[in-house]
């Protein structure tokens, strides 16, 4: 064989070496380790956390869980103890009524701009109904409250009013937090909340801005009602 016919053998290369997964700083840590837990409920209002259990259940020394408990103050979920602790702060009435009172201004408003409705607008709006049957099928509620919040927050970003859906997306740990406490308190309203958003999403595909606004008026009444602490 001529040796220009012979061609030197490529090895395999070896594959480069995945970059290595930066860690969030140890506050950052106990800051989403401490709120994930009182959003579903895992932390529940009135509960007390002690820096010492924090650390421990973190891996960390008390120096991040003090600097993330400051910010969770801050942000109204915790109510700070000098040598005692962190007390998870319960949800009251007085929030519950100023977080509807607020939605109900917000989403009446955005459902009327969302008629007509764009396709891609329908299209995520069915995709998160579907999440939120299966869920309820799981009994996931955690899970649930962020799809029943995101389905509401996509008919809201869809009104292109950027200084709403800011003003929206400010409630969005009050909304979750009041999503699965609701669930947990009330079971059968799973079900009603689905079959609520079934018609509200009918009606924005049907072009029916009035009644879209009516099925959000509907939708969110019964919180007020539960408020007051009669049933549905």
């Amino acid at each position: 064989m001529h040796p220009c016919c012979i061609y030197p053998v490529r090895m395999p290369s070896a594959p480069a070496p995945a970059p290595a997964t930066k860690r969030p700083p140890a506050a950052d840590r106990v800051y989403m380790h401490v709120k994930q837990a009182v959003l579903d409920r895992r932390y529940e209002g009135g509960t007390l956390l002690t820096e010492g259990e924090l650390a421990e259940a973190v891996g960390v020394s008390r120096t991040p869980v003090r600097e993330a408990l400051l910010k969770l103050e801050v942000e109204g979920l915790i109510k700070l103890y000098p040598k005692k602790g962190a007390l998870v702060l319960a949800v009251s009435a007085q929030e519950t009524a100023d977080v509807v009172e607020t939605r109900l201004l917000v989403e009446e408003f955005a459902v009327r701009r969302a008629v007509p409705a764009p396709e891609r607008l329908v299209a995520r709006l069915q995709e998160l109904l579907a999440e939120q049957k299966e869920q309820a099928a799981a009994g996931d509620l955690a899970a649930l409250a962020v799809s029943d919040r995101c389905f509401h927050a996509e008919i809201v970003r869809n009104a292109g009013n950027e200084i709403l859906a800011r003003l929206y997306d400010q409630m969005r740990d009050r909304q979750l937090r009041m999503g699965v406490a609701v669930m947990h308190a009330q079971p059968d309203r799973v079900a009603k909340n689905i079959a609520e958003h079934e018609e509200m999403l009918a009606a924005i595909k049907d072009g029916d801005g009035d009644r879209a606004a009516h099925c959000v008026r509907q939708h969110l009444s019964w919180v007020k009602v539960l408020v007051r602490g009669d049933d549905r």
